[in-house]
C-alpha cells in the first residue's frame, strides 16, 4: 500500500476521487499531464492495493475511493503522530524558555 502511495499521482488521483467523487477513467485522465493509459496503470496499481474500487458501466470503468485501508493506515500512524506532537511540543518549550532568558539578559 505505501508504494502505491508513494506516487505523487496516485496521491493525486485519490484526493480527486475524494473531493469529486467517483468518475471514469477518461475523466480523470483529463486532469493530468501524461497518456491515458499511463493514468490508467496509476489507477490498477491504486485498485491492485484496495485503494479504489473499479465498476464497468458500457466501454467505461468508473473508479471510486476505498477509504477503508488509509484508516488502516491512520490506525497504524497514530503512535507515531504523538511521539513526533510530545517532541514538538517539548522543543516548542525549551525554545521558549531560551527566548526568556534571552530577554532576561537583554533587559539586565
Amino acid at each position: 500500500m505505501f508504494t502505491a502511495l508513494a506516487s505523487p499521482a496516485r496521491r493525486e488521483l485519490l484526493r480527486l476521487l475524494l473531493d469529486e467523487g467517483a468518475q471514469p477513467a477518461g475523466r480523470l485522465a483529463e486532469r493530468f499531464d501524461m497518456s491515458r493509459p499511463s493514468v490508467s496503470e496509476h489507477l490498477k496499481v491504486l485498485k491492485d492495493a484496495g485503494l479504489v474500487a473499479e465498476t464497468r458501466q458500457g466501454r467505461e470503468r468508473h473508479y471510486r475511493l476505498e477509504a477503508a485501508p488509509l484508516m488502516e493506515i491512520r490506525d497504524w500512524l497514530t503512535p507515531y503522530e504523538r511521539f513526533w506532537r510530545e517532541r514538538l511540543t517539548a522543543l516548542t518549550a525549551l525554545l521558549d524558555e531560551m527566548e526568556d532568558e534571552d530577554d532576561s539578559r537583554t533587559d539586565g
